[in-house]
This record gives C-alpha cells, sequence and structure tokens, in this order.
C-alpha cells in the first residue's frame, strides 16, 4: 500500500485478538494491546490511525480508553471501532457517536469486520492525501483495497476523481463527479459495461487521481447501482464456474 495505516486492535482474549488481526492483515500495520491501560499506553506512543477495540475489558473498558484519548490533543481524532454485545451498546455507548466508525455486535463474522474495515481505511487513506497534499493521487495493489471499498468510499465522500486499474495487459478508468461514476473506459468498452469489467478483476493495481477528470457522460446507473450490479455479475460468474 503506497501510505500504510496503523491499527490498533485492542482485546482481553487473545483468540479474539489473532482472528482479528488474521481478517485484518492487509489492511494496514497491525499492533495490539492486551487491556484498555495497555492500549492507551500504545495509542500515546504510536498513534494509530485507527483502533478497533472490544469494549468489556479489565483494568480498563473500551468506552474510557475512547474517552482518555479524546481528552488528549495529539490522540483526540483517532477514529474508533467498537466491538460490544447488543446490550452493551443500548446501555453504554449508543450516546457514543462523534469518533465512532462502527460498532459491530459480539457475535460477529469476521468477513464483516474485514470489509468494514477495509472501507474504513480506504476513506482513510484519501483524507490523509487531501491533509498532506501528498502529490496528484493514492496507489495501491487490488489485494489490498479492492475496487468496490474504492467506488464506496468515492461515493460517500462526494469526490470528482478518476479511478485507474491495470491488470495484467488491461487497464482500465472510472470518472467521478461528486462521488457519482459519470464515464468509465475499458479496452473496447465504455459505460456500464467497462465498469463490470474492471470490477472483476481482483490481481493487479488501482491508484485513484484527484487531478484527472472527464467531461463524458457513458455511464447510465448510479455508483450504488453500479456497485450492486457489479457485485451480482460476480456471484453469478462465480457459481457458473463453480
Amino acid at each position: 500500500m503506497a501510505s500504510t495505516l496503523k491499527i490498533l486492535v485492542v482485546d482481553d482474549n487473545p483468540k479474539i485478538v489473532k482472528l482479528v488481526c488474521q481478517s485484518l492483515e492487509k489492511c494496514g500495520e497491525l499492533f495490539t494491546a492486551a487491556d484498555g491501560a495497555d492500549a492507551l499506553v500504545k495509542a500515546i506512543e504510536i498513534k494509530p490511525d485507527l483502533i478497533i477495540s472490544d469494549y468489556s475489558m479489565p483494568l480498563m473498558d473500551g468506552r474510557a480508553l475512547f474517552e482518555k484519548l479524546r481528552a488528549r490533543p495529539e490522540t483526540q481524532n483517532i477514529p474508533f471501532v467498537f466491538l460490544a454485545s447488543q446490550k452493551e451498546i443500548d446501555e453504554r455507548l449508543r450516546m457514543v457517536v462523534e469518533g465512532v466508525e462502527e460498532y459491530f455486535v459480539k457475535p460477529f463474522f469476521l468477513r464483516d469486520l474485514y470489509q468494514q474495515a477495509r472501507r474504513i481505511t480506504a476513506r482513510l487513506l484519501q483524507q490523509r492525501l487531501e491533509k498532506e497534499g501528498g502529490g496528484a493521487g493514492i496507489k495501491g495493489q487490488l489485494t489490498e483495497i479492492n475496487l468496490i471499498d474504492w467506488m464506496h468510499t468515492l461515493d460517500q465522500g462526494r469526490k470528482t476523481c478518476a479511478l485507474l486499474v491495470r491488470s495484467g495487459g488491461e487497464q482500465g478508468a472510472v470518472y467521478f463527479s461528486n462521488g457519482q461514476v459519470t464515464h468509465a473506459v475499458c479496452g473496447g468498452l465504455t459505460g456500464n459495461p467497462a465498469v463490470f469489467k474492471i470490477l472483476a478483476w481482483t490481481e493487479g493495481d488501482w491508484e485513484v487521481d484527484f487531478q484527472k477528470h472527464s467531461p463524458e457522460r457513458t455511464t447510465t446507473m448510479s455508483t450504488q447501482g453500479l456497485m450492486m450490479e457489479g457485485l451480482r455479475l460476480l456471484d453469478e460468474a462465480n457459481r457458473d464456474a463453480g
């Protein structure tokens, strides 16, 4: 990844820590802590870009960790993902909104945590680039952050840019205006078919270029519509291949 994010995983259960880290290993550089007190020290030291924390822990629970980090200027903006029971969310965490990216209800599917973490890290990378002014775009591999994650991030952020993709000997481009896909090209394809072909690529590299735009209008669906149809076509192709 062009600019690796630091992710701190906090849980007093070593098995949960191991499983979460295995599911997030391609999302960034991972650090772990066994409880809230340990996490507080490490968060101040390493200043992670994202904290994924259990709520119920000895010595210092997840909410206390959140509040202590919010009280420090250098750590107050670190986004959180909480792992908690539905009762804990309803009684203790529901009023904690600002700075919390997501609540995951235990027991949860690691697949869901992985997918959401990929989307969060894609958005954080985008924000880092815009804040630092580090060039025209972000580059990375499809095995790190896939195209659906980027499309979701650019849609939610209402970005105007180009998503450039290369896989094998092929290349394609998807253009966004205020988060909506307006034009796409891949080989001899344009519009919706070009988007669907690019979304099927699982290996290769991508670049998000915030300085590239296109006046062409070749797509006929919203960004969300293109993602949903693209996922449907991928599922259909996988079933046929199976």
